[in-house]
């Protein structure tokens, strides 16, 4: 498209705008030059003619001569939320289409994301595409991004992935914010004259780059508190300490069974504990005991309404922001050793092939025997001995476990290894991906990197937190017909299926898509390429398959857990759905009435958009300590591997340290390299060198920017 025939294109989107914002307001072309702020004769002329070109196409109808008022009779609109996406565009999604619809940028007609809109909807060749029409309500949002301060105004730039373009600050709005700093703006005004919103800084981060500004960057981008209001802790400060013995004798007793929890070294919270009792004939009785965080915090108070609003913790990685204030989350409801604390437990009986024989839900009271850390109880299992080595103590000496501790864990690890064996037989899917973690020295600066496993100490606590949260969910189903909080995981996507099937296929891989058990064949292909060059590629390629997990009062069961009813009982301190869940229970326990199901279902949307945006933000800071990590290495050669392919390049995860940048496609010399969607390649136009996701490739670091969390390679011949 030509420069002219393009600026005629963006002209026309203004007037469109203009007349939509105004439906019933009749224009001439010197009130819309006026309106644009165009005063020269050129300008002027190009109005009319997008006037009449407009006209003929019946957007506007002609009142009087050359004066022009809105066709809406032309427009079938719909109300619906507007999504920005990282190119710009909008998404809108509608009932009456059955994928969401693109909007292009030159008819978001000044809507940010958030926002309620109206659209109409337009056929483009075979598909269709949604405008702006008006906008309804505007979204309460913040922004981050980086002041560039003039003398008479400035601008502040924000390379959000949710926002399109920056924000003019007037004179009055700079006050002392300086030039550079990384700053929080609110929209104020976005009229139709001017080419960028008015905002105002509310609030400055700091210097860009620094570890703080970006951690309160990442959580403003996302929405996420790091803050608790005055009265929310005053309101937990003002929670008793001790707790009565007359609290005690309302629940059932567990402080002379054995009890301990298990969790990692740094941890503070402590939120679930098992106690274990040899019942004898070869049957055992493990109790799962849940903080009772529903105790404390209690429906409608300020904990409880900032507790909802947060909806879960966020865990980076040198900090966590807890959902709840500190003198809960990690005092009165956190299982600490030697200290007695009310709980909320599943209590099972087992026989010694991993069968229930019984179950019992209730308040609790116990008194934790001992912490371990993972890998205290991991040396107990894998030595087969009472001895924790002086390396993984938590004391820092070699110590001797007690022999009743001893059976109690090398008993639970075989009931786990029995439950996870029955799970996988249901068709359960298994996912044992690498995680990476940072050493971190005194300035919080990442100085190495590792890598976390699960090993039989963490698949111990899973499989009967599990147990816990699958039995409860059961329970609530089966014995009573009451709204409930599930956690629900759809089936893979079928159009994902089979364009893993016809990648697999061609390194010789057998994905049989007709098998009634598609899960059995997910884990056969995943045991088949371990250890294989393709492995990236095919563990990548078949998570991207899986649904999301989210909570609902809707259940089909969890397909990724092969679990036909599940919750989330075990977290409360960390999770809003485990309180509610607590509720429900006690609820249905003591006989009480059904909650509203709507009300209830409004919280599960509300806590599934908030582990969403949870998860985000933490990637992002991993991103960011990544970028921090890799900052002093340009220049030098890492072996890895390609993890993503687009048309703007190949993104490169690296395998000492799984750190990942990109290869922009210009860096890619000596040819001209088309992107095969179908193939996951760039391949080139001449030579037919070909880069496919899970190769393995040679780089060097060309380029770390810590403020825009970006790493560019080149690749290495």
């Amino acid at each position: 498209m030509s420069k002219k025939k393009k600026d005629l294109k963006n002209l026309e989107a203004k007037i469109l705008s203009l007349f939509k914002n105004s439906p019933t307001t009749i224009f001439n072309y010197k009130q819309i030059a006026s309106k644009l702020d165009i005063g020269d004769t050129k300008g002027r002329n190009n109005i009319i003619r997008v006037l009449n070109l407009m006209h003929s196409k019946d957007l506007l109808l002609a009142e009087q001569r050359g004066k022009y008022k809105y066709n809406k009779k032309k427009d079938k609109t719909e109300e619906t939320v507007l999504r920005i996406i990282p190119s710009g565009k909008g998404v809108v999604s509608i009932d009456s289409f059955p994928e969401e619809l693109i909007v292009p940028r030159r008819y978001l007609n000044k809507a940010l994301d958030g926002d309620l809109v109206e659209v109409s909807f337009h056929r483009k060749n075979n598909y269709f595409e949604a405008h702006v029409e008006t906008i309804t309500k505007r979204a309460e949002k913040d922004y981050v991004g980086i002041l560039e301060r003039q003398k008479d105004f400035g601008f502040v730039n924000c390379k959000n992935s949710k926002i399109y373009t920056d924000f003019f600050i007037e004179k009055d709005d700079l006050k002392k914010f300086n030039d550079g700093e990384k700053v929080v703006v609110v929209l104020k005004s976005w009229e139709q004259k001017q080419d960028a919103p008015h905002g105002k800084i509310i609030k400055s981060l700091g210097k860009p780059g620094e570890t703080e500004t970006e951690i309160h960057a990442i959580l403003h981008d996302y929405g996420l508190p790091y803050d608790f209001p005055s009265n929310v802790l005053e309101e937990a400060s003002n929670i008793p300490t001790l707790t009565s013995e007359e609290e005690f004798k309302k629940r059932k007793d567990f402080r002379e069974t054995l009890t301990f929890t298990i969790d990692p070294k740094s941890a503070k919270d402590f939120d679930d504990a098992l106690s274990f009792k040899d019942l004898g004939k070869g049957k055992f009785e493990v109790g799962i005991h849940i903080a009772d965080v529903s105790h404390f915090v209690l429906p409608n108070t300020e904990l409880d309404i900032e507790a909802y609003n947060r909806a879960t913790s966020v865990y980076l990685v040198d900090r966590v922001v807890p959902m709840l204030p500190e003198v809960l989350s990690n005092g009165l409801c956190s299982l600490r050793p030697n200290e007695e604390k009310l709980t909320f437990s599943a209590v099972f009986t087992l026989d010694e092939t991993g069968n229930v024989l019984d179950e019992w839900y209730g308040r609790t009271v116990i008194f934790s025997d001992f912490r371990f850390a993972y890998e205290e109880v991991q040396c107990i299992i894998e030595k087969n001995k009472p001895v924790v080595s002086k390396k993984v103590s938590l004391t820092g000496e070699e110590y001797t476990v007690p022999n009743n501790v001893y059976n109690a864990i090398l008993t639970l690890n075989k009931q786990a290894k029995l439950l996870r064996r029955k799970r996988m037989k249901m068709g359960a899917i298994s996912f044992d991906r690498v995680e990476v973690n940072f050493n971190l020295n005194k300035e919080n600066k990442p100085d190495s990197v590792f890598f976390k496993t699960s090993k039989d100490a963490h698949k111990l606590i899973e499989e009967f937190m599990l147990l816990a949260n699958r039995k409860v969910a059961s329970f609530i189903d089966t014995k009573k017909k009451f709204p409930f909080v599930y956690r629900i995981h759809d089936d893979p996507d079928e159009q994902k299926l089979e364009n893993l099937k016809k990648t697999v296929s061609s390194f010789g891989y057998a994905f049989n898509l007709s098998e009634k058990r598609i899960s059995k064949e997910i884990n056969n292909l995943l045991i088949a390429c371990q250890g294989k060059r393709e492995q990236n590629l095919i563990d990548t390629l078949t998570l991207r398959c899986m649904s999301k997990a989210i909570y609902t009062t809707h259940n089909i069961g969890h397909y990724g857990l092969a679990f036909s009813h599940y919750t989330h009982f075990t977290s409360p301190i960390r999770r809003y759905p485990d309180i509610l869940v607590h509720r429900l229970l006690q609820s249905y326990l003591d006989q009480g009435k059904p909650v509203s199901a709507q009300t209830l279902e409004e919280a599960c949307e509300h806590s599934s958009q908030r582990e969403q945006l949870a998860t985000k933000a933490e990637r992002d800071y991993i991103k960011h300590m990544q970028m921090v990590f890799m900052e002093d290495k340009v220049g030098e050669e890492f072996e890895g591997v390609i993890s993503g392919v687009t048309e703007r390049g190949l993104y490169v995860e690296l395998i000492q340290n799984k750190c990942e940048g990109m290869i922009r496609t210009m860096d890619l010399k000596g040819d001209f390299y088309h992107f095969d969607k179908d193939r996951h390649a760039l391949i080139g136009e001449r030579t037919q060198k070909l880069y496919q996701l899970g190769d393995p490739i040679k780089i060097k670091v060309k380029k770390v920017n810590i403020i825009k969390r970006f790493l560019d390679f080149i690749p290495v011949k």
